[in-house]
């Protein structure tokens, strides 16, 4: 079939979009940031920062895929319900980087907002071959697009990661439904998802290593919640032979990440929520590798599994081949991240860099304690 040239204009022209504004809007963000106290200060291990940087800078990441979605997508009522979940989350993330909540809140809104996405229609209808019935299809569909959104979430923890492995995972599907006949649900998805590729994109040449500023759980969230949703919507629920594999491929990283941490944190008694430092991401780090060659090797094993995928969309067996090839791969990786030796950089003395750092931190406290007594006092006053 013949494919209209007008339909890979419109989606460069959506990518494009997306890419300028969130570029755009990455420094006004960081000032806000900094204005309503949005500031990511490293108080434990799990910090690879030594200085405080402004986070919620997901917000321009949100931006930059509403406003090319509003001028290049069509919204229809799935799409529709995606966007309403997905303010209900960037809401949500915006609160938690400001005031940090508690995780059982943020896990009831998560929930919220994936029932919005499934009482608009977007939900799993297809499993593995099987049409699912209607009363397991709107659960399954909720626990998917829940546990994606905090996957996407848990790998945000080095400079570019979240955003680059987000990025090569729209891209992907992206490829997958430009590869398939472009009905509406193939331009719908191509649409959404070359606006996610480009926020992305002009988000990362501030927040790669050394980052200026974090996406937060505003653009992690956001992310994760747009790639579950969109994994289920439209195209990706209608082909048969990508309705499982390829959403797992695409975000087979975020998920062996939280299945990873899930069992980890449950067999030592821990909560499945509780934060700790056993990412794939900290035990690259641990082996000895550098913030960007951790970051580097999280693209190629994402970078791997998208090929996968995008290869099982023309089925055959030389396909076939490098699709479990890719796997093994992939498997054999992730084996050796949780079995192999660790060896933690050892400690170094006090620098002058590290001082300095600490004494930052150390003021920055001070003007928030100082700003929290004044309050406290003028309302006394009132």
């Amino acid at each position: 079939m013949v494919l209209d040239p007008n339909f890979f204009l419109k989606v460069a022209l959506a990518l494009v979009c997306a890419a300028v504004i969130s570029f755009a809007l990455t420094p006004v963000v960081k000032l806000l940031a900094k204005k309503v106290g949005a500031m990511d200060v490293p108080k434990d291990e799990r910090r690879m920062h030594k200085i405080p940087i402004p986070r919620m800078g997901g917000l321009a990441i949100f931006f930059g895929v509403i406003v090319s979605l509003l001028i290049f997508g069509k919204i229809d009522r799935e799409l529709r319900g995606i966007l309403l979940g997905a303010v209900i989350i960037v809401i949500l993330g915006v609160l938690d980087d400001i005031l940090t909540l508690r995780a059982l809140p943020k896990f009831a809104v998560q929930i919220l907002a994936a029932v919005v996405v499934v009482l608009h229609g977007c939900r799993i209808e297809h499993f593995m071959g099987f049409t699912l019935p209607t009363w397991l299809s709107y659960p399954v569909s909720v626990i998917w697009i829940v546990a994606i959104t905090n996957a996407v979430n848990f790998i945000d923890g080095l400079d570019g990661l979240a955003a680059g492995v987000s990025a090569i995972s729209a891209g992907t599907m992206l490829i997958v439904a430009l590869l398939l006949v472009p009905d509406g649900t193939a331009m719908a998805s191509a649409i959404v998802l070359a606006a996610i590729v480009g926020a992305c994109v002009g988000f990362i040449p501030y927040n790669f290593n050394p980052a200026t500023i974090f996406m937060g759980d505003t653009g992690s969230t956001f992310l994760g919640f747009m790639l579950a949703s969109i994994s289920i919507f439209g195209l990706f629920k209608t082909y048969a032979v990508i309705s499982f594999a390829v959403p797992f491929l695409v975000l087979g990283l975020p998920i062996f990440d939280i299945c990873f941490a899930v069992i980890r944190r449950v067999s030592h008694g821990q909560s499945p929520m509780h934060a700790d430092r056993g990412h794939v991401h900290h035990r690259l780090i641990d082996m000895g590798f550098s913030q960007k060659q951790a970051v580097a090797i999280s693209y190629l094993l994402s970078a791997i599994l998208g090929l996968a995928a995008v290869v099982l969309t023309d089925r055959g067996e030389v396909q076939a081949m490098i699709f479990i090839g890719a796997v093994l791969v992939v498997g054999a990786i992730g084996v050796g991240l949780i079995f192999g030796t660790h060896r933690k950089k050892p400690a170094q003395d006090d620098s002058p860099q590290k001082e300095a750092a600490k004494e930052k931190i150390s003021v920055l406290e001070a003007s928030n304690s100082s700003e929290a007594s004044a309050q406290e006092e003028s309302h006394e006053k009132n």
